[in-house]
């Protein structure tokens, strides 16, 4: 099953936490923060919204450092996604 975002939402795939500080000490589950930055994995076709016309400037396979607490997350063939708005992405990790 494959995902196709509508409008200007993006569909992204967080990667892993980091399980140890750079000091090298080894994080439990609850002491990891929610890891801010993503792969995009799909990117709608963007259009009209609200009355304004949007661009898409994201694409297909960039890192991308997101809003914290943010989009709506799926779970697709056991694998987990989070759908979001473009707007929500702050910046693109190169």
């Amino acid at each position: 099953m494959t995902i196709k975002p509508l409008a200007d939402r993006v569909v992204i795939k967080m990667t892993e936490a980091e399980e140890t500080t750079k000091s090298g000490i080894i994080l439990a589950g609850s002491a990891k923060e929610k890891p801010q930055i993503a792969e995009i994995v799909e990117v709608g076709p963007g259009g009209v919204v609200d009355g304004k016309e949007v661009k898409m400037f994201v694409k297909k396979g960039q890192k991308v450092l997101i809003s914290k607490y943010s989009g709506t997350e799926v779970k697709v063939d056991g694998v987990e996604y989070t759908i979001l708005r473009q707007d929500d992405i702050l910046a693109v990790v190169e």
